[in-house]
């Protein structure tokens, strides 16, 4: 089995590989997460998850060609790519710059219905040479509660919206204003486990 790479440093995306029983490393892509906003957020999340598997991937062959003394098929990995996006009200919500921000994203999401776009490419490197790349992007809808003021409050003060697209964390506090959600839980999370494990076996076969 050839060795897996996570471009990523998430927590999150950690967690779910390691809870699947998958083996991986972490090398997390130094790319700025800057895309084309005039493309829409499916195209926007392949992008972006694209050009952090692109980078580590040309790192991770830079790394090869200095170790002279690697055996064949030291060099054979895939790396993971992916970006996750929160789109509600024809907008794209990232990750907040600020409460300010954050509390803005949690306004527009409470009482309201949004969907969570997760980006995954798969970059394989062979020994040969060669080289496939396979993007995809996976779909989930949440619908969130009411909040109050002082409940929206109350969230942005536990620091947790702060690094999350869409200002929360459904794995976290703010799973109990989730009404109901459509899709794959896992891909809100910050990955899609089935599709990205679905996706691997047909490269390691």
């Amino acid at each position: 089995m050839r060795k897996i790479v996570l471009a990523s440093n998430s927590p999150r995306r950690k967690e779910l590989l390691e809870k699947a029983g998958i083996e991986f490393e972490v090398m997390p892509s130094k790319c700025t997460e800057k895309a084309d906003e005039e493309k829409g957020v499916e195209d926007i999340v392949k992008e972006l998850s694209r050009k952090k598997a692109e980078d580590v991937y040309s790192r991770l062959l830079m790394d090869y060609e200095y170790q002279p003394d690697a055996k064949e098929g030291d060099n054979d990995f895939i790396v993971i790519g992916a970006d996750t996006l929160v789109y509600c009200n024809d907008r794209i919500l990232g990750k907040p710059g600020n409460e300010d921000d954050a509390t803005r994203m949690i306004g527009m999401i409470q009482n309201n219905t949004h969907k969570v776009y997760t980006g995954v490419t798969l970059i394989n490197s062979l020994s040969n040479g060669a080289k496939g790349i396979r993007t995809f992007v996976e779909v989930s809808e949440v619908e969130v509660f009411p909040m109050s003021v002082d409940e929206i409050f109350e969230y942005i003060d536990t620091g947790e919206p702060m690094d999350k697209a869409g200002a929360y964390a459904i794995q976290g506090v703010f799973t109990k204003f989730i009404k109901r959600i459509n899709g794959d839980y896992n891909n809100i999370v910050g990955l899609p486990l089935g599709r990205v494990y679905s996706e691997l076996k047909k490269l390691w076969d």
